[in-house]
């Protein structure tokens, strides 16, 4: 079997898994564990120092309360290769130091029947984007099968479609991986990150690059939370500033849940 290796541990999280359990763990002991189980998780993507206390907000919503999820679609934006429509890794599954993550070859097989859809390895093998939110999932679930897909140049009509096909039911979660806004002062930050904050409240799918980087599949995800009348809440919003970095340049980060 031929599994996606870790990327970026080491860097964005620990790369041992005794202190990687350690740190997720003590990230979401500081989380609140309150509120109902998301469909919709939207949470960032940066280094743990940095973005794992406000990551954690969302991934708390699951510990303990989640065993009837049995399989998470985790959708990205591609930070490191171009390409057009969206791209699915090759691999039977997703490596951390927590072990691996299988691949839900069913529904992946199926999504590569769509023309947007590719198999594109190279893609995955830099990307951190999904790989990040892996250990928190390891962590609050405790059996699930992923659906990895990176988003490259794609109509919102076809990306927003592709999505919807992966919906699911109650088995299923949605973790749309994306940062806000990025290198900006402090103050200019948290301005265009609450501006942001108040455009996802409002369901409104108009975000661009310099509201967030994953603006595409949180554009698709905005669309189908207000399609399908789902409830959306803001957990926290951030920036490096807040959590461990100088004010001068800071990347924003916000975490939403929808159900």
């Amino acid at each position: 079997m031929v599994t996606r290796p870790p990327a970026v541990s080491g860097s964005f999280y620990p790369q041992h898994a005794a202190e990687l359990r350690a740190v997720t763990r003590n990230l979401l002991s500081r989380a609140s564990h309150d509120g109902p189980v998301p469909k919709v998780l939207i949470a960032p993507h940066a280094g743990y120092i940095y973005s794992g206390p406000v990551a954690a907000t969302g991934y708390a919503r699951l510990d303990g309360n989640a065993d009837h999820i049995r399989r998470v679609v985790l959708i990205g934006p591609a930070h490191r290769v171009h390409f057009q429509g969206v791209a699915l890794s090759t691999a039977a599954g997703f490596d951390t130091p927590l072990g691996s993550v299988g691949i839900d070859t069913q529904v992946v097989d199926e999504l590569r029947r769509r023309d947007a859809v590719t198999n594109h390895d190279e893609a995955h093998r830099q990307e951190h984007c999904l790989e990040v939110h892996l250990p928190f999932l390891q962590q609050t679930l405790s059996d699930f099968s992923l659906v990895p897909v990176l988003v490259g140049d794609i109509s919102a009509t076809e990306l927003t479609a592709t999505l919807d096909s992966l919906w699911g039911g109650p088995e299923t979660l949605i973790v749309v991986s994306t940062d806000l806004s990025h290198f900006l002062s402090y103050e200019q930050a948290v301005q265009l990150d609450g501006e942001t904050t108040r455009a996802i409240e409002q369901t409104q799918p108009r975000l661009g690059p310099t509201e967030a980087c994953g603006c595409r599949p949180l554009n698709a995800a905005l669309e189908l939370i207000r399609a399908k009348n789902l409830q959306i809440a803001t957990l926290d919003v951030r920036n490096s500033g807040d959590t461990a970095g100088s004010r001068d340049r800071v990347v924003g980060y916000g975490t939403y849940v929808a159900s």
